[in-house]
């Protein structure tokens, strides 16, 4: 099970490049913020679409959730808008690789100190040295 729960995160991360492929043009031709918002927009009707059709209709309310945790919804644009600013300028591959290392590292630091409700995971050496790989990593593509 873990290996599909694996494959499909890599999955995501391929859509993930994808839309920073595409983020870019639409930028250039109108504008970061109304690409940013272009893609927030179809987003949001796709899963209000879902939601009608695949969701739990007893689920708890959403007006009744800490209002942290709607902190996603702040930094999902700021992300599309770095990824529609970025990938044209310095490549969709330099972009990802910056971005999964500063997701790697905060997610090292939300894991070691169970940060936002989730389970503790201790930071050992073999976490460390995949951080520094990737660090490397960005350097190596940097000078390339």
């Amino acid at each position: 099970m873990q290996f599909i729960l694996i494959l499909i995160v890599v999955m995501g991360g391929m859509g993930l490049s994808v839309e920073a492929g595409l983020l870019g043009p639409l930028g250039g031709e109108v504008g970061e913020l109304w690409a940013t918002f272009s893609v927030f927009s179809v987003g949001a009707a796709l899963t209000f679409m879902l939601m009608l059709f695949f969701s739990p209709r007893n689920s708890p309310s959403f007006f009744k959730q800490p209002s942290w945790t709607l902190l996603g919804g702040v930094l999902g644009p700021v992300y599309v808008v770095i990824l529609t600013i970025t990938a044209p300028v310095i490549g969709i591959a330099m972009t990802m690789i910056g971005i999964l290392m500063g997701q790697i590292a905060k997610s090292l630091l939300i894991d070691h100190y169970g940060l936002f409700g989730t389970q503790h995971r201790q930071v050992d050496r073999k976490r460390l040295v995949a951080l520094v790989f990737i660090i490397i990593s960005l350097l190596l593509m940097a000078q390339g």
